[in-house]
């Protein structure tokens, strides 16, 4: 499955092309479930263009793009700097009357467990974001790690080696386990592509988009988020 991360917390001068409005999400979600996306993972903004998790600016959001993607899951961050932030973005979290089909939740962040939850307890899905081998510690040892929906191997570091290295460990983690939660597994910039084709190697999920990274394999500057999907399609098809 190929997920599609239109623009997380980016802004334009990264590209040019990044989705803000919801009606821009909109539109950029069709065009990369067009090139074959098979998943959406958004960042909602406010009228300052900065990300938001106010429930009237997250109701507009999901409204669009499922108005312009029917059928296709759409997830959220719920990241701990995301206005009003820390503990606090959990007060507008709770008041959400329009719900995604499923959120990533960071580890490594202080309340990750009980944010966990309550999403869970509203029947919305889980991705286990996991940066480091201690995340993964701290997750599977969770009373509701089983219950996710699934495992997110985020890869933050520049060094490809020790950006595998990172991922093995989180792996090696979750087989002691015994862990049976499907793995989507990405990197960030430098790592993107690297990462991207060692998922594909070990059968995992994967995603792509302007979130992570704005480069093409070639290392050309994509035109935006359909470009992207189109190159990750492009590669697991050679």
């Amino acid at each position: 499955m190929l997920q599609a991360c239109l623009n997380g917390g980016r802004m334009r001068d990264f590209h040019p092309a990044l989705p803000f409005t919801a009606s821009e999400i909109a539109r950029d979600a069709a065009l990369a479930v067009a090139a074959g996306a098979r998943e959406l993972h958004i960042h909602p903004r406010g009228p300052d263009g900065m990300e938001t998790l106010e429930p009237d600016h997250i109701a507009e959001t999901l409204q669009a793009v499922r108005s312009a993607v029917p059928g296709i899951p759409v997830g959220l961050s719920t990241h701990w700097r995301i206005p009003p932030g820390g503990f606090s973005r959990q007060e507008p979290i709770h008041r959400w009357t329009t719900l995604p089909d499923y959120v990533s939740i960071n580890l490594i962040e202080e309340d990750a467990e009980d944010v966990i939850a309550h999403i869970l307890g509203r029947g919305v899905g889980v991705e286990a974001g996991l940066w480091s081998v201690s995340d993964a510690e701290r997750f599977v040892g969770l009373r509701d790690a089983a219950k996710c929906l699934r495992v997110l191997i985020e890869i933050n570091e520049q060094d490809i080696d020790e950006g595998l290295r990172a991922a093995d460990g989180i792996q090696a983690v979750l087989r002691k386990a015994g862990n049976t939660l499907p793995i989507l597994m990405h990197g960030d910039e430098a790592s993107v592509w690297p990462i991207y084709s060692e998922a594909m190697a070990k059968g995992f999920d994967s995603r792509i988009g302007l979130e992570d990274g704005n480069l093409l394999p070639s290392g050309q500057m994509a035109e935006g988020n359909a470009d992207l999907i189109r190159a990750a399609l492009d590669l697991v098809s050679r």
